[in-house]
């Protein structure tokens, strides 16, 4: 894996884990309530909020998975090599068809794993985006849940 590609990781996992932290609502007592019937009310919310909207908040968010493509330009290049040289043998010339196939399987392989980067990309957007979603859709509903108990939420 390129240092550039780790480099992205690293940076979304840091935005996710930054925004993940940043989006807890803040709740205090407006009513008089203790400490015990605080924790009470904040663990069936919990629960009332994670039922509604199918997202729950004590579970990391998924990691896309890893691609198992074994393509690279080496190994385009090797196949287009044996490819060219075949072709080559046939039309007289292997040397030379060997070299031809070698540059275009490499050229093959590079496109290749460029789009797979591509994809991976934007597998992780997506998935951020989801998580952010849902995160969103919970604070709401526990933020109600609180709420409606007598609470004050922020």
């Amino acid at each position: 894996m390129s240092r550039c590609v780790i480099f992205i990781c690293v940076v979304i996992l840091c935005l996710l884990a930054t925004s993940a932290l940043s989006q807890d609502p803040v709740v205090y007592p407006a009513k008089g309530q203790n400490q015990d019937q605080m924790e009470k009310d904040r663990y069936q919310c919990y629960g009332w909020a994670k039922q509604q909207t199918g997202f729950d908040p004590m579970q990391a968010p998924a990691q896309p998975q890893a691609s198992t493509s074994r393509s690279s330009p080496l190994r385009g290049a090797a196949g287009g090599a044996a490819v060219g040289a075949v072709g080559g043998a046939i039309a007289g010339d292997a040397g030379k068809g060997a070299a031809i196939g070698a540059g275009t399987g490499a050229l093959v392989g590079g496109v290749r794993m460029r789009r797979e980067r591509e994809q991976q990309a934007q597998a992780r957007e997506t998935q951020a985006a989801a998580y952010s979603h849902g995160r969103d859709g919970y604070n709401r509903a526990f933020g109600a849940c609180m709420e409606g108990r007598g609470y004050t939420v922020k």
